[in-house]
């Protein structure tokens, strides 16, 4: 029944059960674009009814795109699921359901249509305002007043708020303090580790870029609220000459890519960006917000059918837009907000048979200012210091610019090979260049090791319950692992399922890390390692238990020596 879950996944899934045994909050998961939120919710939802059978859940969003994905998932991953839904534009107004998937601004003013609600998933989580008065907060507190006990997780890519700081975080203002609806973050992949550890391992698409020449220019429009005036930033951009000038190096530098997602600065520019394009012969089309929903529908229907290969939009496509096809982005509008160059960005690490990357073409200079996608940075919060432009280098081999800090550079090259050039730190800071490294750090480099000898010793660390130190010999290497059987939280569940894995007794799991010392000698071993081995510790990803080294070799019997 249903999809079998990803490893994050079912981690994902495991951290919110285990966070609401040790702690009682509103927690969030932070997830990459192109995970798999919508499956995530899916299976949250069918073992949460498997667990506590008579409750009320809504799981709320702000786009009728991403209402309809995460109900077709549910539908997909459990057929029997109890569901409805409420969004206007999707012509539902379903409220007596267990479970319920809901636009927003659907479900706000009817909140006591819904009775008593027991867990709300909010997903896009980054969107909920710190402001009491706001649609999701004065929602959110209506049902509170019917069930005081209410439990809201959040879910996002972009776990911060421009201004704010994250999503997590209180804020002082001249005002007072503004708390935040989410109190704590119990799951993240977003760091860069994590992130290149997805494409890695091929759960998301690369994101490449190639240098433009031509730079927009923003020069005398102001910043209002954190980001460009929106009406400044058109007028600015939205010109003949310069909408020709980027088009031209973009038909040259994508002429190998079969479909064109450009972010455009308004809603004139996005339908003049269109034009231009098909006068070159590309064909597209464009979409926002002035449109009726019936032809934004239909423009994203040409697009993914292949019709078009271009599509130009204007603050649609930013979040829920789902094509894993995608293979260029043209990024034809400046910004100031990190969550909007990453959702932005965000659309093309979706996997796809026959997609080895996606290239950004990076006319706005956005990476140079705020970062890599997976870049470790936190928006400042009101009246702290900070900004400025990101430290670039350009690599001479190539062209690509990096990060100040890299020491390799990692830009994919046309043939599949990564340039490899390796820096002296004797190159300046650029602070004209087009584009930055769009991915920051090196991607994991994987290796299977075989594994000659296991031994296990009890680890003690100052202030930290015992662990057992299991350690791997494979060839004149050894690999360190750390076993928490004695902690209380979700490391200790891993370490349970660790053991699991390996008792063919079915016994009990040791209460003690001493008592499993003593136990050792019983348990299975792994023929071989899947190693993250480019790190400073380097970290063991996987166990092949039939001696085929992950499906490399021919299966045989037999593990490690212990």
């Amino acid at each position: 029944m249903g999809y079998n879950l990803y490893w994050y996944q079912q981690e994902c899934v495991d951290s919110i059960f285990e966070y609401f045994r040790h702690k009682k909050g509103n927690p969030v998961v932070c997830l990459p674009t192109g995970t798999g939120k919508s499956l995530i919710i899916a299976e949250f939802v069918r073992r949460a009814f498997a667990m506590y059978a008579n409750q009320k859940m809504l799981v709320l969003t702000h786009s009728k795109t991403l209402v309809e994905q995460n109900a077709e998932r549910l539908r997909q991953h459990w057929p029997q699921a109890p569901y409805g839904i409420n969004s206007a534009a999707l012509n539902r107004r379903d409220t007596l359901e267990p479970i319920i998937f809901g636009g927003i601004a659907s479900v706000a003013k009817s909140w006591q249509r819904f009775g008593r609600v027991d867990v709300v998933l909010i997903d896009e989580a980054h969107l909920v305002s710190h402001t009491e008065t706001t649609m999701y907060r004065k929602f959110l507190d209506n049902l509170k007043e019917v069930n005081p006990h209410l439990v809201v997780i959040g879910l996002t890519a972009t776990p911060w708020r421009l201004g704010y700081g994250t999503i997590t975080d209180n804020v002082k203002t001249a005002k007072g303090e503004l708390k935040s609806l989410f109190t704590d973050i119990c799951y993240d992949l977003t760091t860069p580790d994590n992130f290149n550890r997805l494409i890695a391992e091929g759960f998301l698409s690369p994101l490449t870029t190639k240098r433009t020449k031509y730079e927009l220019d923003a020069t005398g429009v102001h910043i209002v609220a954190g980001d460009y005036n929106q009406k400044e930033l058109q007028l600015a951009v939205d010109k003949d000459t310069v909408t020709a000038a980027a088009l031209d190096e973009a038909v040259v530098l994508a002429a190998d890519r079969l479909h064109w997602l450009v972010f455009a600065s308004g809603v004139e520019h996005a339908e003049h960006v269109a034009e231009a394009l098909n006068r070159r012969g590309i064909p597209a089309g464009y979409l926002h917000s002035n449109m009726p929903q019936q032809e934004q529908d239909e423009a994203v229907r040409r697009f993914k059918s292949g019709e078009l290969r271009a599509l130009v939009n204007n603050n649609i496509l930013t979040t829920g837009f789902d094509f894993p096809e995608l293979d260029c982005i043209i990024v034809l509008r400046l910004t100031e907000s990190v969550v909007l160059w990453r959702q932005m960005t965000g659309r093309g690490t979706r996997i796809a048979e026959g997609k080895r990357d996606c290239l950004v073409l990076d006319f706005a200079r956005n990476t140079e200012r705020l970062g890599a996608i997976n870049h470790a940075y936190v928006p400042r919060k009101p009246g702290t210091k900070g900004g400025g432009r990101a430290p670039v280098k350009e690599c001479p081999a190539c062209g690509n610019y990096c990060h100040l800090s890299v020491k390799v550079c990692e830009n994919l090259l046309p043939d599949g090979r990564r340039c490899g050039h390796l820096f002296n730190f004797e190159f300046k800071v650029k602070t004209t260049a087009s584009t930055e490294s769009i991915i920051e750090g090196a991607l994991p480099k994987l290796e299977i090791r075989k594994v000659d000898l296991i031994t296990y010793a009890v680890h003690h660390k100052a202030g930290s319950p015992d662990m057992l130190k299991a350690t791997y010999y494979c060839g004149l290497s050894k690999f360190d692992e750390y076993v928490h059987l004695e902690h209380p939280g979700y490391a200790g569940k891993r370490a349970r399922e660790w053991w699991r894995l390996r008792d063919g007794s079915g016994g009990p799991v040791p209460r003690s890390t001493a008592e499993a010392r003593e136990r050792v000698e019983g348990l299975r071993s792994p023929t071989h390692l899947r190693i993250w081995i480019n790190k400073k510790y380097p970290e063991i990803l996987g166990y092949c238990w039939d001696g085929s080294a992950f499906g490399t070799a021919k299966p045989v019997t037999g593990g490690a020596k212990v």
